[in-house]
Order: structure tokens, then sequence, then C-alpha cells
């Protein structure tokens, strides 16, 4: 204790910066692979591999730091393939390359790779692919027990290219909405966006409207102002469809009266009648429909 308390002293009269106050720059911030993503990646694996007639494979997933976080065998598969596919996982991110490029050098006669500690993990096999996002190594893929060692790396080059072209289709499809839009869009009750899972509402009420029954949209309102009594299940009264997937009526009997109001959040699940029986304007809220087709 002593000596902590000696060293810290040190370090305050020296001027130089504390264990306790390290700069940003000494510590980084590297993307990993999640095991959901190591779940996705081997389901990619496993269906390519079943439909290009390789009913045998194994595939496993590391992290950045080559830490496995999943592996899978089909029955077909001899039994050590999962250890094989774990060392060219592993042998593909500690070394940022395709383990195809090892194979290659060690067939050409540069047996001395053969030689590397266990500790590093290195299976000079084919199957082995890191997992690029961004320029950064986020984890690996290894493949073992295809019909050739040919085909265990096609299998886990088209998984991480495959997971690579999803990671950036979703990060085009975020949408930014300008404020302005937004509020023409509560002036006019419009649709600010829409896509085949969801849908964007800004809503305005000046008074009750229609009892309602959603046959296929979950409905989540956040209200911005006012409130209002929303009546839930029960009876829609003069039922009749309005579009295709949407029932109206006049009122509902029989339902459970919520008073909601500024703050609140109110989830409405696909078939529960809902109506906004009273409203003290002004009312305005924001509504989802997630969309539930089949």
């Amino acid at each position: 204790m002593l000596r902590i308390i000696v060293l810290s002293l040190l370090i305050a009269a020296s001027g130089l910066p504390s264990l306790g106050n390290a700069r940003a720059a000494d510590v980084a911030n590297r993307p990993t692979l999640t095991l959901e993503g190591a779940k996705a990646l081997a389901s990619s694996a496993i269906l390519y591999a079943r439909e290009h007639q390789a009913p045998g494979a194994a595939v496993a997933l590391v992290d950045a730091g080559g830490t496995l976080l999943y592996v899978e065998r089909l029955d077909e598969t001899f039994q050590n393939a999962a250890n094989i596919s774990i060392g060219k996982a592993r042998t593909a991110v500690l070394f940022g390359k395709p383990t195809r490029v090892f194979e290659d050098l060690v067939n050409k006669g540069r047996y001395t790779m053969l030689a590397l500690p266990e500790i590093a993990a290195f299976t000079p096999l084919m199957g082995g692919v890191p997992i690029e996002l961004d320029g950064h190594i986020i984890g690996a893929i290894g493949v073992s027990g295809a019909s050739s060692a040919a085909q265990d790396d096609e299998i886990a080059s088209f998984a991480a290219a495959e997971f690579a072209k999803n990671q950036t289709r979703r990060a085009a499809q975020v949408t930014v909405i300008p404020r302005a839009t937004v509020e023409a869009g509560f002036a006019k009750d419009s649709t600010l966006l829409s896509d085949a899972e969801f849908r964007i509402n800004a809503s305005h009420r000046a008074g009750p409207g229609d009892a309602e029954i959603h046959v296929n949209d979950t409905d989540i309102f956040y209200v911005l102002k006012g409130s209002a009594e929303l009546i839930v299940g029960g009876t829609v009264s003069d039922a009749h469809p309005a579009s295709a997937g949407e029932i109206r009526g006049s009122k509902i009997e029989g339902g459970e009266p919520r008073t909601i109001s500024q703050g609140d959040v109110v989830t409405i699940p696909r078939g529960v009648p809902h109506w906004f029986k009273q409203v003290r304007t002004p009312f305005t809220y924001y509504v989802i429909k997630s969309t539930h087709n089949g």
C-alpha cells in the first residue's frame, strides 16, 4: 500500500499523467463480431453448403481476438471437423489472411511454417476467411468437412462476403427525416416513412375517431402533446372493412378505457380493437406501424 502511495506522489510531482487518467489515445476501441452475428454467419454458411451438395460441413466463428463464439457441425461430418474449422477460423483472424494463402505457401515448399508454435493456432488448410467491416477484421469463419478443401473455402468466402454485404446494406438504409418535413407531416397527418416492414406516421387528432382493428399491423404510439381517452378491446359496433387490412366501426362496446398523455408510449397488437373516444387538443403523436404479412 505504501509503495502505491509513494508512486502516486512521485507521478504527481513529476507532472506525468497518473494511471487513473490515461489518455484516450492509449486505449483503442475495436469492432468485433457478436454471438448474434456469428449465428447469422453460420446459418448462411450451412444453407450454402446444403444448396451446393456439401451436407457434411462444420462451421466455426471467432471474434476479433480469436475467441470461439459459435460452432455448428452437421450430422454427416467427421468428428474432428469442428476442431479443424476452429483452427482455420483462428488462423484467419490472427494472421489477417485467408488460410488458402498459407496452404499455398506450404504446397510450394515453405515447410518451416508448419513449425509455428501451437499458441498461434496455425492451421494452414483452406477454409478459413477473415470477416472484414469498414477496414477492420472483426472475426473469422472456418469451414471443414465439405467435399473438398476448395469447397470449404468457397463456403467460408460466400458467408463472409454475404455478411459484409448485408451490413453495408443496413447502413445504407439509415434514414434521417429533417425537422421541417416532420413538422409539415403533423400539419397534414401524413406518413413520414414507409417500407416493407414498418411505417411511421406524424398524426394529430382534433376529436374522436372511428373504432379500428388492424389485421396485419401492430401500432406503437408515442404521445407528444395533449391527452386522450383510448378504449381498447371489446367489440366494434357497425364493423365494416375499410381496406384489405383494416376494419372500422362507429364505437367500441365493452372495451377497457385507458388515459394516455404526453410522453406515454402505447403498443396495440394486431387484431386488438381500439378507439379514441375523447381527445383533449392539441393531441399529436407518432404512430409506428409494424407490418405482419402472412
